[in-house]
């Protein structure tokens, strides 16, 4: 008994310096803001900056909620097994699997505390494009693809394909996904990089071994005032969209491609059959690159919004997945490694998240 009191009173103490260190009263402040702006006759009058808002409303109370309930759970369990008698078998067993309960609720929120970052509680961008290796790379770029969407569905995170553009022999030359949840580019953010895939090749007739890259690019999305563009500094382009494996989505010219000449960045959207919803999302991702490549630039630590412009191909991988000639993936950046290569491609990528952002909290 003495054993799950000691632990206990020391989930209680923990709990209660992380909602110090939150600082909730700030949080429950900001929620009446914006609850008061919700009840604005005009408010819905923009519906998506309404609902962004509406959203980091829930955000917040659910944040504040989780803390607040947690910490009173553990003081209830504490008070009861301060009065329990070692004689109460029932009541110590129950006490036992609550107080594992807690602390498994404990290191989950402990860790989302180190989603500190400015932008590590917004949505996000994801985006694969196949790298060296021909179609072995455009085949690998497809895996990585179904292995992050079942990622999502393992994290509640809800996914929408905004932009495909497939392979001409199978796979995809590049994706784009749009992460909606909490803390989705916090996680996610850990991902982008260059990820090298070791196997042997399906489209080898000599079923040789082949070694394939792809590059994964991670940016929030911001709220669309944070960010003014030119409209001269864009090159607008309009396309038939077509779905994976070349099937028509749509029989007009609805895709949007736009491309951002001073720097660069070209951005396309085609997941909407409206050419405007498809030119409104592909503004929204242009900005977000543009916006987060800007903050780079002014910050110190360049890489706390998105990794360096790197290409897909040797000596510049944050992650190896050999399936050939033994099964290992390994994170390049933190050492952490698993040999459950099916796992991992099946989603399974939580404990690499985890080393990441631990091993980034450190450095900072």
């Amino acid at each position: 008994m003495k054993e799950i009191r000691d632990k206990l009173g020391d989930l209680k103490v923990r709990a209660e310096k992380a909602v110090e260190i939150l600082d909730l009263e700030t949080d429950k402040k900001k929620v009446e803001e914006l609850e008061t702006a919700s009840a604005n006759p005009d408010f819905w009058n923009d519906n998506e900056k309404a609902g962004s808002t509406m959203q980091k409303i829930a955000f917040l109370k659910k944040h504040i909620d989780d803390w607040s309930s947690l910490k009173n759970q553990i003081t209830e369990l504490l008070d009861l097994a301060n009065i329990t008698e070692e004689k109460e078998h029932d009541i110590i067993s129950d006490l036992k699997e609550k107080t594992e309960e807690a602390e498994e609720k404990l290191i989950k929120l402990e860790f989302q505390m180190l989603l500190g970052g400015k932008y590590d509680q917004s949505n996000t961008i994801l985006s694969i494009y196949s790298g060296a290796g021909g179609l072995d790379a455009q085949d690998w770029a497809e895996m990585l693809l179904r292995m992050y969407l079942r990622f999502f569905e393992r994290e509640g995170f809800a996914s929408k394909i905004i932009h495909i553009a497939s392979g001409d022999e199978g796979g995809i030359k590049n994706v784009t996904v749009e992460v909606s949840g909490p803390y989705a580019f916090g996680y996610l953010k850990a991902e982008r990089g260059v990820h090298r895939l070791v196997r042997l090749s399906p489209f080898d007739s000599d079923n040789a071994r082949h070694t394939s890259f792809a590059l994964v690019e991670v940016f929030p999305e911001i709220e669309e005032e944070e960010y003014e563009l030119d409209e001269k500094d864009l090159k607008i382009d309009t396309f038939r969209a077509s779905g994976h494996g070349g099937q028509s989505v749509n029989t007009t010219d609805s895709a949007v491609r736009i491309t951002h000449l001073p720097s660069g960045i070209v951005v396309s959207c085609q997941n909407e059959r409206s050419q405007l919803q498809n030119k409104n999302f592909a503004l929204k991702m242009l900005k977000s690159k543009l916006k987060t490549l800007e903050e780079e630039q002014k910050s110190e630590k360049r890489k706390e919004i998105r990794g360096e412009t790197i290409s897909a191909e040797w000596g510049s991988q944050i992650r190896s997945y050999v399936i050939h000639p033994y099964n290992m993936v390994k994170d390049l950046r933190t050492g952490y490694e698993t040999s459950d290569t099916k796992g991992v491609l099946d989603g399974d990528l939580i404990k690499f998240i985890e080393a990441y952002l631990e091993k980034e909290a450190i450095n900072r």
